[in-house]
């Protein structure tokens, strides 16, 4: 598995690598300070109801497009894993230019939990050029070690037109030429090509095994608009805007402009 870079052609390498597998590992990037208040803040997202109201938000979303109470972005670990400076660099060298925040998810992975099929998560822009980038940044803050499911990506696949499920109905079927990532310390990232083909493979969960914590973040590179996945996409941008999230460095980063509006469900 392709490895975070090192020495003098670091950059070039990344970008190089993740233009053509459509991904990029990046072991132990984030600090255990940072993952020791994200680990809780997981944990009040899921006990508390919290991110079970925020999916309703989506699917059942009022005539006012009524945001949740509470968004994971206004969690303060969450927040700044958000605009964690050393991942936006990564994803601006990546973008090759300036990007805008699309949306942000949390989840405890429990013992057993089941697999998800391959899949890609790329939404559209209204310019339909596919040179244009959306990454995903899947975080895993306890690692991975091949409990509670695998991640598992078909390199190159992002560059082919496949529709969001095509593949759905094979499950988490091997495919061929396919990576399996399974063994990454904690903290570690994975910049995914958002039209990258991947699934979550179920693996057994021997007693003893612990949750998996997963944070995974999106952004989208600029020049075009694209479409909003979150019904109450503009206060959730208008939040990260008033709580200085962006720390004054990255002034596209929450900017409405690059999106369209939401389409509701027919």
């Amino acid at each position: 598995m392709p490895l975070f870079f090192e020495g003098s052609d670091t950059v070039s390498a990344q970008r190089e690598h993740f233009a053509d597998s459509g991904y990029l590992v990046l072991p132990a990037l984030l600090p255990a300070s940072l993952r020791d208040r994200l680990v809780p803040e997981v944990d009040r997202w899921v006990d508390e109801g919290l991110r079970s109201r925020s999916i309703a938000a989506c699917l059942d979303p009022g005539p006012d497009d009524d945001p949740p109470p509470v968004m994971e972005l206004e969690l303060s670990a969450h927040g700044e894993l958000l605009t964690y400076e050393p991942l936006l660099r990564i994803i601006e060298d990546l973008m090759g230019g300036p990007f805008v925040f699309h949306h942000l998810h949390s989840d405890r992975h429990n013992p057993g939990a089941p697999g998800k099929s391959w899949h890609h998560d790329h939404e559209p822009n209204d310019a339909g050029d596919p040179r244009l980038a959306m990454v995903h940044a899947l975080h895993y803050l306890g690692g991975l070690d091949g409990t509670v499911g695998t991640l598992t990506v078909v390199p190159g696949s992002h560059r082919q037109p496949w529709s969001k499920s095509a593949l759905a109905h094979l499950g988490t079927t091997e495919l061929p030429g396919e990576v399996v990532v399974d063994a990454l310390p904690p903290g570690s990232t994975v910049l995914i090509n958002s039209a990258l083909l991947h699934a979550r493979r179920p693996a057994p969960s021997p007693p003893g095994t612990l949750p998996r914590y997963f944070v995974d973040a999106s952004y989208c590179q600029t020049g075009a608009r694209w479409r909003p996945v979150k019904p109450y996409w503009r206060h959730m941008l208008a939040t990260a805007r008033a709580r200085g999230l962006d720390g004054g460095r990255w002034p596209e980063l929450f900017a409405e402009r690059h999106f369209t509006e939401y389409a509701r469900s027919a």
